[in-house]
């Protein structure tokens, strides 16, 4: 499996003349790694950069600051979450990050689409992050257009699921590693959502486990975007769509003795949305996995108790 590398898929084929290889590339792509990466898209510097500006800013702020922050019981759905409180499932050691969580703009709040929270340390922060917000919901949002065609459904059939949904971006900070520490970066695990989008960071540690148990490193050069398969999408899609684990782990110097900075979208249906196998995922070959259906919201809020945010 040495020569095995994640597909790098152009986005323009979508929208131009070869969108039906562009599908069937994406769908094989997914169902035999659950990752893509993908250019020819329009998360450009001019949206990623002021992202990154207040990332820095925002994470070099004394942590009794950034504590201010922290939304007791929300299980880190707005807000700061500090270093070292995300535990992967099944891990024992936390993991070796703090993030960010920004999510839809709403004008009435409920107990699942809560409001954001926005540092006034960093006033940069709010127009960037929406921004980025906007434009990588409408890269999902085509992304699972493709998505629906492959699986034989209305291009559009995913816009109404995902039209209110719980999306959350990321921006995120692994500070330089101390010596002796334990635990990793990000500890093996899968995302609990639809579709995850990576913004490429151009610096090493990302890895995905293939079937034969070896571990995939995955570029994330600067300008492409990192997308993959979550378990909403894989219990939708019967495991014919695949969410792979996969890690971030710790890097050698020089990389290690530096922060690294990494933005993700994690692209939700609404919380109402109901997760049952699609007729067209199901077959003698592949039974249905699941005699239950259950809503998004309630999924995610199980998922959250699993990793010791909620």
């Amino acid at each position: 499996m040495q020569s095995a590398r994640v597909p790098l898929l152009d986005m323009r084929a979508f929208h131009g003349d070869t969108r039906d290889a562009f599908v069937s590339d994406l769908g094989h792509a997914f169902e035999r790694y659950g990752f893509v990466s993908v250019l020819g898209h329009r998360i450009d510097d001019a949206l990623t950069a002021p992202v990154y500006a207040a990332t820095r800013d925002f994470f070099a702020l004394p942590d009794a600051v950034k504590r201010r922050y922290v939304v007791p019981g929300s299980g880190g759905a707005r807000g700061y979450t500090a270093f070292r409180v995300e535990t992967a499932k099944d891990q024992s050691d936390p993991d070796l990050k703090e993030f960010w969580h920004v999510g839809r703009e709403i004008a009435v709040p409920t107990a699942a689409l809560l409001p954001n929270l926005w540092p006034s340390e960093v006033p940069a922060f709010k127009p960037a992050a929406l921004a980025l917000w906007d434009a990588l919901a409408e890269l999902g949002r085509e992304l699972l257009s493709a998505l629906a065609l492959y699986l034989q459904l209305p291009e559009r059939w995913f816009d109404a699921a995902i039209d209110h949904g719980n999306s959350i971006l990321r921006p995120l900070h692994y500070p330089p590693l101390a010596p002796g520490v334990t635990g990793v970066r990000s500890a093996a695990h899968e995302d609990i959502n639809l579709i995850t989008l990576l913004i490429g960071s151009g610096e090493p540690g990302l890895e995905i486990a293939l079937r034969d148990g070896s571990w995939l490193p995955v570029e994330t050069r600067t300008g492409q975007v990192v997308v993959n398969v979550g378990d909403m999408l894989q219990r939708l899609t019967n495991h014919v769509l695949v969410s792979t684990t996969h890690r971030v782990i710790n890097p050698p110097a020089p990389w290690s003795e530096r922060s690294r900075y990494s933005i993700s979208f994690f692209l939700h249906p609404n919380p109402e949305f109901v997760i049952r196998s699609l007729p067209s995922c199901v077959s003698e070959h592949n039974p249905d996995r699941y005699a239950e259906a259950i809503c998004a919201d309630d999924y995610l809020k199980q998922r959250l108790r699993e990793i010791g945010l909620l």
